[in-house]
């Protein structure tokens, strides 16, 4: 396994708060809504509205967190991504070039994989660590469990069905966090802009995983 520092700080925090929003404010609110839950690192995704100016005002609103992007699907995302402040990158999929231009940056990348093929490639070209993603589609926490058998040296966060009830199980599944999206900030929470109720979302999640 890798020894770079973001790993670290995933196996450390164990979850990461999700946030595509529509508005920059409700992004804004979103993501101070699971800091003040306990939650330190936040992915906006970068077909968020602004997420450039999202994530350039949560590096200096949020000095405590890590905010990071997601989302990205070209090189040239990704340049803007970190022209913009990302502390971390995900992508949806695997592509080597992306990797190498991260890693040139010295910045934590996590790519998209579902089958173990996949996530071979995304390691050995150098992801930091690898998202699996959807992982609900193809057996949740039973799907990581199978894969440490082979793949045990290769960290994995998977993403896509990750749900407060079934976050720790992952863990003890063997991936070293989970990133949550919807489970964290209900449509209805948002909508009504009850930023109380998504803050004890998070806690209550960093609660169950033991953070």
């Amino acid at each position: 396994m890798s020894n770079h520092p973001w790993l670290n700080l995933v196996q450390k925090h164990k979850a990461i708060a999700v946030i595509r929003a529509s508005n920059l404010e409700i992004g804004r609110q979103m993501a101070l809504a699971v800091a003040s839950g306990g939650m330190q690192l936040i992915e906006i995704t970068w077909n968020s509205a602004n997420a450039a100016e999202l994530i350039a005002r949560l590096r200096l609103e949020l000095p405590g967190c890590l905010i990071g992007t997601g989302t990205l699907l070209s090189v040239q995302h990704l340049h803007q991504a970190i022209s913009a402040g990302a502390q971390f990158l995900f992508t949806p999929h695997v592509d080597r070039d992306m990797i190498q231009v991260a890693l040139e940056q010295n910045l934590p990348i996590i790519p998209g994989a579902l089958s173990p093929t996949e996530i071979v490639s995304a390691w050995n070209y150098g992801a930091t660590c690898v998202k699996v993603f959807p992982v609900q589609a193809v057996g949740g926490a039973k799907y990581i469990k199978s894969l440490q058998g082979p793949l045990g040296h290769i960290p994995l966060i998977p993403t896509g069905g990750v749900t407060l009830a079934n976050a720790r199980e992952f863990l003890q599944a063997g991936a070293i966090a989970v990133g949550l999206s919807g489970e964290l900030f209900p449509k209805q929470s948002v909508e009504a802009g009850d930023w109380q109720a998504i803050s004890r979302q998070a806690k209550t999640l960093m609660d169950s995983l033991g953070v």
